[in-house]
């Protein structure tokens, strides 16, 4: 395996910006969309985590359907995809989730319901007595229509078993994330670094992610994910510094070259970065996101939500073109 990430800096970053280029022109993507972290109370204690907190917690947070609904429709009338993901809580069943996808879907028929990732998926055929695939099925027969890619942390079991020993291994991510491909219900995947992998680490997930594309094509886009350091037992950390995160962008870009887009998640690497990542490599800002709670609660400092005009403005100012997209990267006018 060659490590791209040794490679250098500039020239990288030149050889993904003529990819982008490339597959997409001056073409720059956005999405109005809503994240909802319907509960922080979760039963794995990742080390990595800032968000989680236990049941009976006083500051825990817990939506119900109705609640969710309500927040939708004051929130994000307009938004075309609603990304929802939340903690694995222990004491709601399966049938909370379909009724939340459904709620939804009946409230909102125009909006795309992007949910659960990975990790929650498992969990749901774990305490409904399902399979991974039944699940999906009742879920997208309830509404689900994509997936997010979170939950994939770094694939390195080495790693996994120092900063989320209780997550489900790489072998059961992947597996989910084939399962629902199958099942018709495209995904995203992602990568969080900027902690104790290295570089070969790094690869490695890429080409496992490459791997299975080429095998379903089912990924619509790759987001690498900028470590947060605060507030979690790994505070001790540095966080990655800029040209990390820009050298990561631009490898990505290379590496998984069948998968369409690389977003530069402005949430996590912060607005004047994303707009740089722009000529890494990268073709998509993400969206409005109007409320992210996870990241945040490990010291983001980022704007909680931009307006599409903010969005915008970050694309033009770079020299390229914003292109206002649904959750499937179909075009809106």
């Amino acid at each position: 395996m060659y490590n791209l990430f040794k490679e250098d800096f500039l020239v990288t970053g030149e050889k993904a910006d003529a990819l982008r280029q490339k597959m997409w022109g001056k073409k720059v993507f956005y999405v109005n969309n809503l994240h909802i972290n319907y509960t922080d109370i979760c039963v794995s204690k990742c080390r990595f985590c800032a968000f989680a907190k236990d049941e009976g917690d006083e500051s825990a947070v817990f939506m119900d359907v109705d609640d969710i609904i309500k927040y939708v429709a004051a929130k994000a009338p307009n938004a075309s995809e609603l990304h929802i993901v939340g903690g694995l809580h222990p004491s709601k069943k399966f049938s909370y989730y379909t009724d939340m996808v459904r709620g939804l879907k009946t409230a909102f028929p125009e909006k795309t319901i992007k949910a659960f990732s990975a990790v929650e998926i498992d969990y749901f055929a774990s305490i409904s007595g399902l399979s991974v695939s039944d699940a999906l099925s009742a879920l997208k027969k309830a509404g689900l229509e994509m997936m997010p890619g979170g939950g994939a942390e770094i694939f390195e079991p080495r790693v996994r078993k120092e900063i989320c020993p209780e997550k489900i291994p790489a072998e059961k991510w992947l597996e989910v994330h084939e399962t629902a491909h199958k099942e018709g219900i495209l995904t995203n995947a992602t990568m969080l670094y900027g902690h104790i992998e290295t570089g070969e680490d790094k690869m490695r997930h890429l080409e496992k992610i490459r791997e299975l594309q080429e095998k379903t094509g089912g990924f619509l886009a790759f987001i690498p994910l900028s470590f947060h350091p605060q507030n979690t037992f790994l505070s001790h950390i540095k966080p990655a510094t800029g040209m990390d995160d820009l050298m990561t962008v631009a490898v990505s870009r290379l590496v998984l070259d069948n998968v369409p887009h690389i977003k530069a998640y402005w949430v996590m690497l912060g607005e004047k970065t994303a707009q740089a990542a722009l000529r890494f490599g990268a073709d998509d800002l993400d969206g409005t996101i109007i409320k992210e709670n996870i990241t945040h609660a490990a010291g983001a400092k980022s704007s909680a939500g931009l307006t599409e005009d903010e969005l915008k403005n970050m694309i033009t100012s770079a020299g390229l073109e914003p292109v206002k997209r649904n959750a499937f990267y179909g075009t809106i006018n």
